[in-house]
């Protein structure tokens, strides 16, 4: 999850977000849509400088899915092909048919889909190696949707292992499992440890990870998005800015971190810099 990006899925803001209602999309008292459009591009650019090549998920008039910025969640990438899933936030329900469409427009393979019922967001999603994939099991993933996928990824020699993710502040919040967890390099991540599943980081510690503890008055004044952070390549990440002792945290462990404003976009609509990507394609 940290090789170098090379290409990604992104969408604008665009009218869905500026027509969004902040009670309805459960927006914090932050949401500004039209500061909201300058922070992402500002950290597209970032993401551009980096030497990814961005693939913008097109924008359709009046569609109101205001949260497909988030471009991680309804779908993912392996090796040989997307997985196209289902949202576990009712409103989001649409999402994954453009996630379908634009694999199938950039000739990529669809592995499969998840059944009625079965939800799985991407953000649960932790890739362990390559050949080990970790899912919070929480308010927008469920047992079914960890069935459904560990089916799609056994044929490829791919172990899907679930784990339990904590009720925190409600199910109407998002705490996926990469709420907890950014990975940093192949085996470096920054966590918040004292909500991470004790499976989960006890596998981690087995594979010999290093965490990085990030601060945790910065995790719960930013809503968990201080340790949401986006690897560009190994030790290189995008950061939301604000967090000075996380961003030195991560500094201290050898990593050059750049930042961007997200206080109108990340920290008020809930995602934060690896939200706002699905990448397609690392490769060293």
């Amino acid at each position: 999850m940290a090789a170098p990006l090379r290409r990604v899925m992104m969408r604008a803001p665009g009218a869905a977000m500026r027509a969004a209602d902040r009670a309805v999309w459960h927006y914090g008292p932050g949401f500004d849509p039209a500061r909201a459009e300058v922070q992402h591009a500002a950290f597209a650019e970032l993401v551009a400088d980096s030497g990814a090549r961005i693939d913008w998920l097109e924008q359709h008039d009046g569609d109101g899915l205001s949260d497909a910025v988030f471009t991680h969640d309804p779908s993912f990438v392996t090796e040989v092909g997307g997985v196209i899933l289902n949202m576990g936030k009712p409103l989001r329900r649409k999402e994954p048919a453009l996630h379908r469409a634009a694999y199938q427009a950039m000739d990529i393979p669809i592995l499969g889909a998840l059944p009625e019922g079965a939800t799985m967001e991407g953000g649960d999603t932790v890739w362990v190696d390559r050949h080990t994939l970790a899912v919070g099991r929480g308010a927008r993933t469920n047992q079914a949707g960890i069935e459904a996928v560990a089916d799609i990824l056994r044929p490829h020699g791919i172990t899907v292992l679930g784990f339990d993710l904590p009720v925190w502040t409600g199910g109407d919040a998002c705490l996926h499992l990469m709420s907890l967890i950014s990975p940093l390099a192949d085996d470096l991540a920054l966590v918040h440890r004292p909500l991470m599943p004790f499976a989960f980081h006890a596998l981690l510690r087995d594979r010999g990870w290093r965490l990085i503890d990030a601060p945790p008055a910065e995790f719960h004044e930013s809503f968990g998005l201080s340790v949401n952070v986006l690897p560009t390549a190994p030790g290189e990440v995008i950061a939301v800015d604000g967090f000075p002792e996380t961003r030195k945290a991560m500094e201290d462990a050898g990593c050059r971190v750049q930042v961007f404003a997200g206080d109108a976009l990340c920290i008020a609509c809930e995602g934060g810099p690896t939200c706002l990507t699905r990448p397609i394609l690392r490769a060293a």
